[in-house]
């Protein structure tokens, strides 16, 4: 079950239109173009997808259309994860009623919950569901991070079957990998991270980045798998000032202002998000002028 949501998932933007509503059919066409250029599938409403500031409804019909788009041969996982467990529970119900392959988690926010509370939360939203769980771990956004002996905990349940691991923590990412069975994944959740994390153990990536390097993503990790890690350290290399420069300031920001200075209609972040300007802005379209871009308009 859980190999066949794949290694390469793009953590998608929602686009948006000039007035700031969710523009759905250019979604549908990004979440076709990223498939085509490396990706296994895509992550819908995760924190690149602007998930603090969509609504119930628009999440909903983001993941009925992006499945309807991509139907059975890709992945579409749905971040229905909050820090109100009741709310996750309903989003992650609906989600399986929208026909998505999978659900990720997030870390409660701001709450601060205890790791039992944490293990109690992720336990609950399972048990709702028939559908394959992923535990998101992203402290500098949550304040709290799940240790590898909740993890461990955790991966004791049917459905909670991976990880997007996106501490930065490479010693917490082994801890993880040592502490769970084979069959549990973990996915990178930091692009700077994503060799690191492959040849220590990872599974795969749910990458910012592969919105414009996809295939150079996925010829990295094949390298690892067949030995040559030469050519897997020369690709990291290559890719290191995008994982840097995409984090300029916080995601999704420099992510939506590439995607449209290279062409697509990414539009503008949702309040309190905005564009990148001045410094940042210019860093962003230096960068693009450098590196070899995979995604074709």
């Amino acid at each position: 079950m859980a190999k066949t949501l794949g290694r390469i998932l793009t953590a998608m933007i929602t686009p948006m239109n000039s007035d700031g509503t969710v523009n759905y059919p250019t979604a549908r066409t990004l979440a076709r173009k990223l498939v085509e250029n490396g990706s296994d599938g895509v992550v819908v409403v995760g924190t690149t997808g602007e998930s603090p500031t969509l609504t119930k409804t628009e999440e909903q019909v983001l993941f009925a259309e992006i499945t309807a788009e991509l139907g059975d041969q890709y992945t579409v996982i749905a971040g229905t994860g909050s820090n109100n467990t009741a709310e996750a529970i309903k989003a992650t119900v609906l989600a399986e009623e929208a026909g998505v392959d999978a659900a990720l988690l997030v870390v409660p926010y701001y709450n601060k919950p205890t790791q039992e509370g944490l293990h109690q939360h992720f336990k609950a939203v399972a048990e709702s569901t028939k559908l394959p769980c992923i535990l998101y771990n992203v402290p500098s956004r949550t304040v709290v991070s799940l240790t590898a002996d909740t993890v461990a905990r955790l991966s004791k349940i049917s459905n909670i079957i991976g990880i997007k691991e996106a501490s930065g923590n490479l010693q917490l990412c082994q801890e993880i990998i040592d502490k769970v069975p084979k069959s549990f994944l973990v996915w990178s959740g930091d692009d700077a991270s994503n060799l690191a994390i492959k040849k220590i153990g990872g599974y795969g990536v749910m990458s910012v980045a592969a919105h414009l390097v996809g295939k150079q993503i996925r010829e990295m990790l094949e390298c690892v798998d067949s030995g040559d890690l030469v050519r897997a350290e020369e690709l990291n290399n290559a890719m290191a000032e995008i994982n840097k420069v995409l984090f300029v300031t916080a995601n999704p920001q420099p992510i939506k202002y590439a995607m449209n200075v290279i062409g697509f209609a990414a539009g503008k972040p949702r309040l309190p998000m905005i564009e990148p300007f001045g410094e940042d802005a210019e860093k962003i379209k230096d960068m693009l002028k450098r590196i070899k871009i995979d995604f074709k308009i």
